[in-house]
């Protein structure tokens, strides 16, 4: 596996190294090993991951509250999506910066999110399936978002959104404040 720095500080890209033959191709997409030697989490307690019909469908921008704070590892298992990460640490030097990654079944990029970085994505596909690990069980109370729309972030979207849950299209502005 290869591990790249990104734009936000703490976030990874992570490329596989694909062993091909006539059959396809092997690659590991978790090494604990390789994991602990990059710097990062490699104890995951929870592996979830959500099916999206509609291309045009975003989710998020998802992340949970202290003291429930996550590291997420997110790869994309069938189709595509725009996935962007907003930096919602207020001590981080890119704090309410964004980036965005395309992870597609087909480049098998994972990224690896630190706490405090909100996650969200846009299905570029019909029918996309996105895998989770996550360091911390989900804890409903701690859930919490901020709007694909807030103005405070100026996130741009590559399609138009067909399909968004209330709840995302209803969070709050975003108070750098609190």
């Amino acid at each position: 596996m290869r591990f790249s720095t990104t734009r936000l500080n703490g976030v990874r890209l992570i490329e596989m190294d694909p062993i091909s033959d006539q059959r396809g191709f092997f690659a590991r997409t978790f090494c604990v090993r390789e994991f602990s030697e990059a710097g990062l989490a490699t104890e995951y307690v929870q592996h979830s991951s959500s099916h999206t019909l509609l291309a045009g469908t975003v989710r998020g921008m998802h992340f949970q509250q202290a003291p429930h704070e996550e590291v997420k590892v997110v790869r994309c298992l069938t189709g595509a999506i725009h996935d962007v990460l907003i930096d919602l640490r207020p001590s981080s030097s890119t704090f309410m910066q964004w980036e965005a990654f395309e992870l597609t079944a087909r480049n098998g990029r994972q990224l690896y999110i630190p706490p405090g970085v909100a996650h969200g994505f846009q299905t570029l596909e019909p029918v996309t399936t996105v895998g989770y690990m996550m360091t911390v069980f989900h804890a409903p109370a701690a859930a919490s978002g901020v709007r694909h729309n807030d103005p405070a972030f100026g996130l741009h979207w590559p399609l138009p959104i067909t399909v968004i849950s209330d709840r995302d299209q209803t969070w709050p502005d975003f108070n750098p404040e609190q």
